[in-house]
């Protein structure tokens, strides 16, 4: 699961020098005809807007993944630059759906808590944990049937 992001951050910067370009012309424009404090007004536009980019670039590659298998149920978050990775036992790992509107998938084992479904509408979440609850109760029964 990742953050829908409609554009690259190379977009993004191709982007922001067109705006900004576009915002020094006019800028300059008053700046010749003696209305020099738009220039002001532009560099601080341009600064915020700079910011915001610099700020919505940073989570572009901000992702979940969930990965299952016989022995493991692999878990990794990545946020910025911060990853973290879980490696749950799939057979004691309890799967909650969301408990409120806007809430999370929450999956636990042994003390251990994550929340899962930050890029997923409601509805997907709600689907997500549906059809992980299915898997890892697959896994449990295919455990026992072959013990």
């Amino acid at each position: 699961m990742r953050r829908n992001c409609s554009i690259t951050p190379r977009q993004l910067a191709v982007a922001f020098s067109a705006l900004s370009c576009m915002s020094f012309l006019v800028a300059i424009y008053f700046l010749l005809h003696g209305i020099w404090y738009v220039i002001g007004f532009t560099v601080i536009e341009l600064a915020a807007v700079g910011a915001s980019f610099i700020i919505f670039a940073r989570h572009v590659t901000d992702r979940e993944t969930v990965r299952l298998s016989d022995d493991c149920l692999f878990v990794e978050l990545v946020q910025v630059d911060q990853v973290r990775q879980f490696r749950l036992d799939p057979r004691s790992t309890r799967v909650e759906p969301p408990s409120k509107r806007n809430g999370l998938v929450a999956l636990e084992e042994n003390g251990t808590r994550i929340e899962l479904g930050r890029f997923l509408t409601e509805w997907k979440r709600r689907e997500f944990a549906k059809e992980l609850r299915i898997a890892l109760a697959s896994l449990r029964n295919k455990t026992e049937f072959q013990s």
